[in-house]
């Protein structure tokens, strides 16, 4: 069979084409999407730095066959859409507050559920034990895996008067972060505000809200001891513990080759002793910063964490608990470890 000069041209740029297309078919990017302020390896917001730092080790160990890139601020995608996106494999990953799927996956809530995880060291037995067990289950059913269990203590920031007590929230605006968090406060006399973490500044701003309960990390990321004359510290005892996993899309995870999969989930454990340290060293440093702007800053004792609890008991668990039986199995397994 003889070529013509052109068949011959047409087959060469074929051939040379072929290995860049193999080596781009064993070449993956990851899209890590999240609200927090962006930084580097080293510097801001913790949460962003486990996404980098995640996505810098994936690409070492996998020699590069594996990447991920990191879209802060919810530049990549709104806050609230995440959760739905990675379901539909829209989105491949991204460290999101898991309760702000609570409308759409009830169990989800189990997440910020006021009082029921009191100490990071209780945090993290849920990964091993059996309320972990069943709620990634859950979250697995509904095309979410669980990549890095990252849990953080928070408290409230105030504009106008100390929210400590039970009897401090009468009358005041407040964000608690979830519906259950919403119903404790609600049972408490304080009218709740619904609204994303990257959004409180702007109505604690314009007075459209009193307080925010939210993390220690992002009390300091989104500055807001700029606006705050009161601090309610997590550092020493809160009923605020908020599950903010790194989570991936099932459909995603399944395409990738076992090597990978395995990388990922080793890495995305491996950061969790990272963000456990990060997350108490900023309960410390949050109540430092807003110290030194000149607010008032209060830890919680004991006897008024078993009030709020008294009251999450009687409001946000039973509704939980009553919301169907996967519900009612992850609070039982939950209050197992108390």
């Amino acid at each position: 069979m003889n070529f013509t000069r052109r068949q011959w041209l047409a087959a060469t740029a074929a051939a040379s084409c072929l290995p860049a297309t193999l080596a781009q078919a064993q070449t993956g990017t990851l899209k890590i999407s999240h609200q927090f302020p962006s930084g580097t390896l080293n510097e801001g917001d913790f949460r962003d730095r486990l996404c980098r730092r995640f996505a810098a080790e994936v690409e070492r160990r996998s020699s590069g066959a594996l990447k991920a890139s990191v879209y802060p601020g919810s530049s990549l995608m709104k806050t609230n859409a995440q959760f739905s996106a990675m379901r539909k494999g829209a989105l491949d990953m991204s460290l999101v507050p898991l309760s702000y799927a609570g409308g759409e996956v009830a169990e989800t809530n189990a997440g910020l559920m006021p009082a029921l995880v009191p100490s990071y060291e209780q945090g993290a037995a849920w990964k091993t034990a059996e309320v972990g067990k069943l709620l990634s289950k859950v979250l697995d059913d509904k095309g979410i895996i669980i990549v890095s269990w990252v849990w953080q203590a928070g408290g409230v920031a105030s504009r106008t008067r100390p929210l400590v007590t039970p009897d401090d929230a009468k009358g005041l605006k407040v964000r608690g972060g979830s519906r259950e968090m919403d119903m404790m406060l609600k049972a408490a006399g304080a009218s709740v505000i619904t609204l994303p973490s990257n959004e409180i500044y702007a109505a604690m701003q314009t007075g459209a809200m009193d307080a925010a309960m939210t993390s220690s990390t992002s009390f300091m990321s989104f500055k807001l001891e700029e606006i705050a004359k009161h601090l309610t510290s997590g550092r020493q005892r809160t009923y605020w513990f908020m599950l903010e996993p790194l989570l991936i899309s099932k459909e995603v995870f399944s395409k990738l080759p076992k090597a990978q999969q395995d990388i990922i989930m080793a890495v995305g454990a491996e950061m969790e002793v990272f963000a456990r340290d990060a997350a108490k060293a900023d309960d410390q440093a949050a109540a430092t910063i807003y110290a030194k702007a000149g607010a008032k800053v209060y830890d919680m004792d004991e006897p008024t964490l078993k009030k709020w609890q008294a009251i999450a008991r009687d409001t946000a668990w039973k509704d939980f608990g009553e919301k169907n039986e996967s519900c009612a199995a992850i609070l039982k397994a939950a209050q197992k470890l108390l």
